[in-house]
């Protein structure tokens, strides 16, 4: 155990939060910016668990960011949106909390944390054609944070994913990653700016350190004190026993438990890109108490590939992203067919890799590839490799189509048509076997300079040719600890767990198995701290007045 931030460790605090992700954050901040003496322990030796390593952003419907603009959208139309979404599973309560707290919460956050957002006025719902999807409006992101300058040596203790600092914004003015301005990029770097997930963590672990929350980093919390009448506290792996009015368990999902995802996950999972400290150690200390356990059979799905990256020392799986959705590249399953529309968003993509072919008992689409040719490397690179470079070993190249199907075992007949119908609905501009391009989302990702009538859709007509291979992944796990729409922990029959609460992918999704849009993950499960965190400080406030300030 390291305490980070000058403070001294104390056996007793109104409220120790187990997990340093944004959820644990915005839970600890919000009941140390009411005075509560505040503990947040953290497994590792890095604050920010999997939302440090995420995108950062929120998505919260019927924001003010949407009002100030003049943009018009309503609860109603996002709950009738996220019930088609999420297939009318999910607890009603929930998702009403995630949907009328959303938009305090992140008022909350910029007025009172001074966390700041950028607005985007125009990324789109992942399901246009749900009702109650919107074009944009529902979608914030973190602005530029200097973190090492607010920080200080505390900058040291913020997870990062080595990625380049640069805003969703900025992605879309400069498009493809050829036409980044890297020296520019370097420079922030340098400078000790941070973007994406990583600044929003480092803003919220700075809101925390201003109003004097105590860092306990090398701390693995494996046990909950108390019963389940009452729980009091926490031990840790040393043997420390730390007194607490309130726990609040946020300490991320269980995708590295890999004996436990494969027996409670719908769907194998081949690789993630969350730390491996994501081994469920919240949701079993929980269940040890009485817990109630739902929605575990999902997870954050997203399409990746095995490219040799690692994160802490264990290897993990890279996104795919315009790589599939760009114009010029397609995805073949093991047939050397096309099966699903590309550019569609990675949580419904994926779940194409999980498709079963019961006759032959096999996987139906899987080995995948995505697959394009070399002036779409030259274009746009694929991941971090650019043209003229030697080729990496996760790509597999070929000179021709034939030889390419050869390679990764698929008739290259059926290639070869394949790529054939798909050049002649890129020419035209329509996809007629999946629709790639017709939807608002789809032309988001796409290039809006490329040559062709669709920026989603392009032609393969150059060799070599090149083959990355797909597999089924995740961010994380989102199924896990039951609450109520407070984040109190309940119990098998719906019971309160007094003293106990729980957010982030330690607990049940709001959205149950749907993903709506992009920050689905962090905006209602911050709403869920939030909401954790203001009922904490009410409960004290009613039992002591004197214990808080506001």
């Amino acid at each position: 155990m390291r305490i980070l931030n000058d403070t001294l460790l104390s056996d007793s605090y109104d409220l120790v939060v187990v997990g340093s992700g944004a959820a644990g954050l915005t839970a600890a901040a919000t009941a140390a910016h009411a005075g509560l003496n505040v503990l947040v322990t953290e497994k590792t030796d890095l604050l920010g668990g999997t939302s440090a390593v995420s995108g950062g952003m929120l998505w919260v419907v019927d924001n003010h960011y949407a009002h100030r603009a003049g943009m018009s959208d309503s609860k109603e139309a996002g709950r009738r949106y996220v019930k088609a979404v999420s297939r009318g599973r999910g607890r009603t309560e929930l998702l009403d909390a995630a949907l009328d707290h959303g938009d305090a919460m992140l008022k909350f956050l910029a007025d009172e944390l001074d966390v700041k957002f950028l607005f985007l006025d125009n990324f789109p719902d992942y399901r246009q054609d749900f009702a109650g999807a919107v074009q944009g409006g529902r979608t914030v992101e973190p602005e530029l944070f200097n973190y090492r300058e607010a920080l200080g040596g505390m900058a040291a203790h913020i997870r990062t994913d080595g990625r380049h600092p640069y805003t969703m914004q900025e992605y879309e003015n400069w498009g493809a990653f050829t036409r980044f301005p890297w020296e520019e990029l370097n420079q922030r770097m340098i400078d000790g700016y941070a973007a994406k997930g990583h600044a929003l963590v480092a803003m919220l672990v700075s809101a925390c350190v201003r109003m004097g929350v105590t860092f306990a980093v090398d701390t693995r919390v494996t046990r909950l004190l108390g019963s389940p009448e009452k729980i009091t506290g926490i031990e840790t792996e040393e043997g420390h026993l730390i007194h607490a009015g309130s726990v609040m368990i946020a300490s991320g999902g269980f995708e590295w438990d890999h004996e436990l995802a494969d027996s409670m996950l719908a769907s194998r999972l081949h690789t993630v890109c969350s730390p491996p400290s994501n081994t469920g150690d919240g949701l079993k200390m929980a269940q040890r108490v009485g817990a109630a356990v739902r929605g575990t059979r999902e997870a954050w799905w997203a399409p990746m590939s095995l490219t040799g990256g690692t994160r802490d020392g264990s290897p993990i799986g890279s996104l795919l992203r315009f790589e599939r959705q760009g114009p010029g590249s397609i995805m073949v399953n093991r047939h050397g067919q096309r099966f699903a529309n590309e550019a569609q968003n990675y949580n419904d993509l994926a779940r194409c890799l999980q498709s079963w072919d019961s006759p032959n008992n096999q996987t139906l689409n899987t080995p995948a590839h995505v697959v394009f040719d070399h002036s779409y490397l030259e274009r746009y690179g694929i991941l971090d490799h650019r043209a003229g470079q030697p080729t990496p070993a996760y790509l597999i190249e070929a000179a021709t189509l034939e030889e390419l199907a050869g390679r990764i075992n698929v008739p290259a007949e059926a290639l070869q048509n394949t790529v054939a119908r798909f050049n002649e609905m890129a020419v035209r501009g329509v996809d007629e076997d999946f629709g790639r391009g017709e939807s608002e989302y789809d032309r988001y990702w796409g290039d809006a300079d490329c040559s062709w009538p669709n920026p989603s859709l392009g032609p393969l007509q150059q060799g070599p040719y090149y083959a990355l291979e797909v597999v089924n992944g995740a961010f994380g796990t989102c199924g896990g600890v039951a609450t109520d729409g407070n984040g109190q922990v309940i119990d098998v029959d719906g019971e309160p767990i007094p003293g106990l609460f729980a957010a982030g992918n330690v607990s049940e999704s709001p959205f149950a198995a749907g993903y709506p849009g992009a920050g689905a993950t962090l905006g209602p499960l911050m709403t869920m701290a939030f909401q954790a965190g203001r009922t904490i400080t009410t409960r004290l406030s009613e039992r002591n007045p004197l214990a808080v300030h506001a």
